[in-house]
């Protein structure tokens, strides 16, 4: 019998060795195939990437309602809602900015020339880097594939795509629906585990942008540089709201709360913790409260508030909040509803009595978690956040002018909104990027563009130039000619 059970696993070791193998030779012909492709047409005309991008916007909106379903069914549940607001406008909005721009973006364009090189001329051309690779987190595994793959596209290039081992469901019917639209030296899914995402970013891309956890970010970085590959690391981090003391307190804890409940807090720039004003704390907890049960009533049975992911984030969240209350802090349900394993439903808590010390302001919580603290002056509060690794998104709640340049000034975050949470992100003529701990590098419209291309320089010299006079021999000549330059 024991010589029975290790030839099993020696069979089942084997089988999945072979798998193994067999996969990323799978990823590696794809990704010949592609770098073939890009080298055949390798500036391809507007009317290509703009075709490529339509078929990509069609794929969108006429699979909307089964996208939504598995998205849903991955996480337990996800109203279709959140996932049209969160997922589908966005991403076919960043589509249709890009059809709008893209083929201004793609011009060359012309840049002065240094007085004593002319009659010469200088232009930069936007070429294709080749093969993006993009790597998708599962918290929104429609937009922030369609996004990166928007500008890749647009700029001319070919695209693989890793999705995340956590929304099968999706992955599965993404890969189908992208197989039907796209020949596969266009687009290509790549699903599989961990251990497929690690062969992924081994791969010799072009350029790698990876979206998810700073741990990971550490490993895809590490594996990209064996390539000398150029990423762009969407990190998150622990993002600060900050509620100034002219701020309209009651529309800022609405505002706070609307960002922090999206997707049951499952979203990179997710307000992270909430800095209120010495003797505020009471007033936010009891707004707070107020606030969840107006959008969410009945939770128990509400249909409008996410799941979380799995039941290892799930009880991640749990660990983060008991650890928490055993050093100390004090713990505000928003709710009367106790989180509930069976769907995952994690009701808002609120944290007070923090500690920097506590786990919980130490990773990015990543779900309905709130630690909220308090400051003196509004000095107290930037010192704060500045003390602390730079943090992908910052809000602040004020209506003092004087008080909102303060900040902004003396803050570096990756991105900002101003009596609001998120909606920075929703711009296509902004950036979106973190910056330290919480990223490197930046895309979305014409950032992504830029991001995704070689802004290649060009110097033309002209039949007629004065070169001729600065080559050995080094006569009284050259001397002259250095003076005029050099001085």
């Amino acid at each position: 019998m024991a010589r029975s059970r290790t030839t099993g696993r020696c069979t089942n070791k084997r089988a999945e060795a072979h798998r193994r193998s067999a996969m990323t030779q799978d990823m590696k012909q794809t990704f010949d195939a592609m770098r073939a492709a890009s080298l055949r047409a390798q500036t391809p005309p507007w009317s290509e990437r703009a075709g490529r991008l339509e078929r990509l916007r069609a794929l969108v909106m006429d699979h909307r309602k089964e996208i939504a379903a598995a998205i849903s069914a991955d996480f337990f549940n996800r109203p279709y809602q959140e996932t049209e607001l969160a997922e589908v406008f966005p991403a076919v909005e960043g589509i249709n900015h890009a059809l709008r721009h893209g083929r201004k973006w793609m011009r060359t364009q012309r840049r002065s020339t240094g007085l004593w090189f002319k009659p010469a001329s200088s232009r930069i051309m936007p070429q294709p880097l080749g093969v993006v690779g993009i790597v998708v987190p599962w918290n929104y595994p429609l937009n922030l594939a369609v996004g990166p793959m928007t500008a890749a596209l647009a700029a001319g290039n070919r695209v693989m795509v890793k999705q995340s081992e956590f929304t099968p469901r999706f992955a599965e019917l993404f890969a189908t629906l992208v197989r039907a639209s796209f020949a596969e030296d266009e687009i290509a899914i790549v699903n599989g585990d961990a251990e497929a995402a690690r062969e992924f970013t081994s791969l010799p891309f072009d350029h790698l942008l990876f979206t998810g956890s700073t741990a990971v970010g550490h490993h895809v970085m590490r594996a990209a540089s064996e390539n000398l590959t150029p990423v762009t690391l969407e990190l998150g981090g622990k993002s600060p709201a900050i509620i100034g003391p002219d701020a309209n307190f009651e529309k800022a804890v609405e505002r706070i709360l609307v960002g922090k409940t999206l997707n049951a807090g499952q979203t990179c720039i997710a307000p992270d913790y909430v800095l209120v004003p010495e003797g505020q704390q009471q007033r936010f907890a009891d707004s707070a409260r107020r606030v969840f049960n107006a959008m969410y009533p009945d939770i128990a049975r509400n249909t409008d508030y996410t799941s979380i992911v799995s039941p290892r984030h799930f009880s991640r969240l749990q660990e983060l909040a008991a650890l928490a209350q055993m050093e100390g802090a004090s713990a505000v349900p928003l709710s009367d509803m106790t989180p509930d394993a069976a769907t995952r439903r994690f009701p808002p808590v609120l944290l007070t009595g923090i500690q920097d010390s506590m786990r919980v302001m130490k990773e990015e919580i990543f779900g309905p978690i709130l630690p909220v603290m308090t400051y003196g002056a509004i000095d107290e509060a930037i010192a704060y956040v500045n003390a602390h690794p730079r943090p992908l998104a910052l809000y602040l709640f004020e209506k003092n002018g004087a008080t909102i340049d303060r900040v902004m000034q003396q803050t570096v975050a990756g991105g900002v909104s101003i009596n609001d949470t998120l909606l920075h992100i929703a711009q296509d003529d902004l950036p979106f990027g973190g910056v330290g701990a919480s990223g490197m590098g930046a895309y979305h419209g014409e950032h992504g563009f830029r991001t995704f291309s070689k802004m290649k320089p060009i110097f033309h010299q002209s039949a007629f130039n004065g070169v001729g006079l600065f080559k050995p021999p080094y006569s009284k000549t050259f001397e002259r000619m250095m003076k005029l330059l050099v001085r």
